[in-house]
């Protein structure tokens, strides 16, 4: 399955050392203005080439088929295809019959028994960037109603912050660090730790923050798409996401219901432990999610598996490689959560009849 949304509908196609990756998304109303700078400063976040990232460097030229014309959307299809231009195939020729471990290879393997060896193929994180793309397009129809999507690195390995709360301001200044670090007090030691597994041939896992700012209340369809189970399914869907938190997530389970509930007054929630989201559906409040990345599984360590033959193998990768997937991995996500959000924005004109009759009464 390689498609998601209901109505906001996104699928991707391609393989890592393909002609490209490319994609579809289908539902964007017509008349949205396409803003190609906003959407290559979005694909720009998630390169690599840096220190803390792959050093396989792409320049990521997307180039949009159809659904858009005189600069703005038709409401029809937008195809778009995006080249790789970087590959280095070669890399990957000595272990094409070898199971990376903790890679996709042996399970992709087993059942389709023809694949693509070539940097994973399919199951390649290079699939993210038409994921990224898509994202963008969703944030255009998400800002003409002032929904933003914001995020942060929290935790590499086990450096980060014990703060709980950041602002608005704290996710922009984010955004400036080379590897987004929520708090600044905790970035050098963050980049150390990555820069240390790194020199060991290593990797390391990460954490991140996102934040959802001007959610309207009502965004989910309970009880079989519920917002907060389609935002967990589709970020759980993302290579190397191994765990999503709502809220108070986790720690609510250390609470006693006194402490986690979230009380009101006359002027709203007066805590935010839900997490934005009750019963599947937006309150009004930020919605706060937190993802946890586990460490890259290309190491440049040696490690021991087996091979197509069942032979037992000494490995040790070649390649390029992010030394904390986290890193980038957290814009990927903060597409994934436009995507979802634009679909819910959507299907939630049907909830009420006086909806139906602004637009047919």
């Amino acid at each position: 399955m390689d498609s998601n949304g209901i109505l906001f509908q996104f699928s991707s196609f391609g393989e890592s050392h393909g002609e490209g990756i490319g994609g579809i998304v289908s539902g964007m109303p017509s008349g949205i203005t396409i803003d190609y700078a906003f959407l290559e400063s979005e694909i720009a976040r998630r390169k690599g080439g840096s220190k803390f990232a792959t050093p396989r460097k792409e320049d990521d030229a997307f180039q949009i088929l159809s659904g858009v014309f005189e600069g703005r959307s038709t409401g029809t299809p937008i195809g778009f295809f995006i080249p790789n231009m970087n590959v280095r195939s070669k890399d990957y020729t000595k272990i094409k019959d070898v199971f990376r471990p903790s890679h996709a290879d042996f399970t992709y393997y087993h059942k389709y028994g023809h694949r693509d060896y070539r940097g994973g193929g399919r199951s390649s994180a290079r699939e993210s960037v038409a994921r990224v793309l898509a994202g963008g397009l969703a944030k255009l129809l998400l800002r003409e109603f002032n929904i933003e999507i914001l995020s942060g690195i929290t935790h590499v390995g086990n450096i980060g912050t014990a703060k709980k709360n950041f602002s608005r301001d704290d996710f922009m200044s984010a955004r400036e660090s080379a590897i987004f670090a929520l708090d600044k007090s905790k970035e050098e030691a963050m980049q150390e730790e990555i820069l240390s597994a790194k020199a060991k041939g290593d990797s390391v896992g990460a954490s991140a923050l996102f934040s959802v700012f001007n959610v309207p209340i009502g965004l989910g369809e309970p009880l079989s798409y519920k917002l907060d189970s389609i935002l967990a399914r589709d970020l759980m869907g993302l290579n190397a996401v191994k765990a999503v938190e709502i809220g108070s997530g986790i720690e609510s389970t250390k609470m006693y219901g006194s402490q986690n509930n979230d009380y009101m007054d006359k002027n709203g929630f007066m805590s935010n432990n839900s997490g934005g989201i009750l019963g599947g559906i937006s309150n009004g409040n930020d919605i706060i999610i937190k993802v946890h990345f586990k460490p890259t599984p290309s190491i440049f360590c040696a490690q021991k598996t087996i091979d197509i033959y069942n032979n037992e193998v000494d490995i040790k990768l070649q390649g390029r490689h992010d030394p904390c997937v986290g890193v980038r991995g957290s814009v990927v996500c903060e597409s994934i959560v436009a995507l979802v959000l634009a679909d819910m924005l959507l299907l939630n004109m049907s909830a009420k009849l006086e909806n139906l009759k602004k637009i047919y009464g």
